[in-house]
């Protein structure tokens, strides 16, 4: 990432869950009306049903640097 992504990567992750929630369904929308095929309406879907757990207390969120490691050791 440049640093401009960085700014504002931190900027959004400084957000209340509930608009990190709605910041990244907007992301992927507008990814969608891009015509990429990459992203599916599945993939909204996902996002969807993960949001609406994430509000019924259902599941919780990780901090960036957890998940990242969490990934980065697949």
């Amino acid at each position: 990432m440049n640093a401009r992504v960085d700014h504002i990567l931190d900027e959004a992750l400084a957000l209340e869950t509930e608009e990190r929630s709605a910041l990244v369904i907007a992301l992927f929308e507008s990814l969608e009306t891009s015509g990429d095929p990459a992203i599916s309406d599945a993939w909204r879907e996902e996002i969807l049903r993960r949001r609406a757990a994430l509000r019924a207390g259902a599941s919780q969120s990780a901090p960036w640097s957890e998940a990242k490691s969490r990934l980065l050791s697949l």
